[in-house]
């Protein structure tokens, strides 16, 4: 389980021990494994952009005689900025973390997996089936990890490797937060006229984003959804996680584009600063 120092991850890791698994749940720092270890959960330090800690996690898992039934790709960052105000070094490491990582700790434990006949769970988001604004990077990241999974799901399948896809809506969790405090450092870094363009949406997008996270499931509810996916026998090639990302994945199937834009854009108009809208609505 990567991604597993707080929230789901560590939610899903204890979830999956109760069930009678030994997870080996990735984290990136010191105290983070100590406030994890328990029984049936192995922390190991991990971070998915670091070649030599992927290679240690192989290691780990080749030399212990159980078999490897599932690899969970749980970790990631949120980074939301408009499209024209995000440094190209962000838009990099967005898919740094939430794509490539993914694809290097898959290639590297696919063949215990399929010696084993696991399964891959990746944890995308309903942001990998519709993009608001100023979600292009992270979007954009997880519409990339669905077409891998995808692409995985149809070259492994006659090997006996299952992939799943997990798609959460709003949980509360402790990545809002902290995607709320990166928006408004990469806000701050707006030159004027950027700030004149998106200042109000910037500001509209974070209130909806902490709505959103503050009415959503607990990250023990998500996790019984994951320990679905890695348990059940004939699991579906995708679980949403929550009322909201149910229903906005069955709206990005019946809508046009120019519809759901309007759907979208009245949501996160309640949001903008009241001036803003007026302003906007002018």
């Amino acid at each position: 389980m990567t991604g597993a120092s707080t929230g789901m991850g560590a939610s899903t890791a204890r979830e999956l021990a109760r069930r009678g698994f030994h997870v080996l749940a990735g984290v990136r720092r010191d105290h983070d494994a100590d406030a994890i270890r328990s029984t049936g959960v192995e922390p190991v330090i991990l971070d998915i952009t670091e070649p030599e800690q992927v290679e240690a996690l192989v290691a780990r898992v080749a030399g212990d005689p159980r078999a490897l039934h599932a690899l969970v790709n749980n970790a990631g960052i949120q980074v939301n900025a408009p499209v024209e105000a995000l440094p190209m070094t962000q838009w990099r490491w967005v898919f740094e973390v939430n794509l490539f990582g993914h694809i290097a700790i898959t290639q590297a434990l696919l063949p215990a997996l399929l010696r084993s006949k696991g399964r891959v769970i990746n944890i995308s988001s309903v942001g990998g089936k519709v993009a608001m604004a100023t979600y292009g990077a992270y979007a954009g990241a997880k519409f990339a990890l669905e077409a891998v999974s995808d692409s995985l799901r149809r070259e492994v399948a006659p090997l006996g490797v299952q992939v799943v896809v997990v798609e959460p809506g709003g949980v509360r969790t402790e990545m809002a937060t902290r995607g709320i405090a990166t928006a408004n450092t990469l806000a701050a870094r707006m030159t004027p006229e950027q700030h004149g363009r998106y200042g109000s949406l910037v500001q509209a997008t974070n209130t909806l984003m902490a709505s959103g996270t503050a009415s959503g499931l607990t990250a023990d509810a998500a996790a019984r959804v994951i320990a679905k996916a890695v348990t059940t026998r004939r699991p579906r090639t995708r679980y949403t996680v929550g009322r909201d990302a149910a229903l906005i994945t069955r709206l990005t199937r019946m809508l046009s584009d120019r519809t759901l834009d309007r759907v979208l854009a009245a949501n996160l108009r309640r949001h903008h600063p009241e001036g803003a809208v007026r302003a906007h609505s002018g």
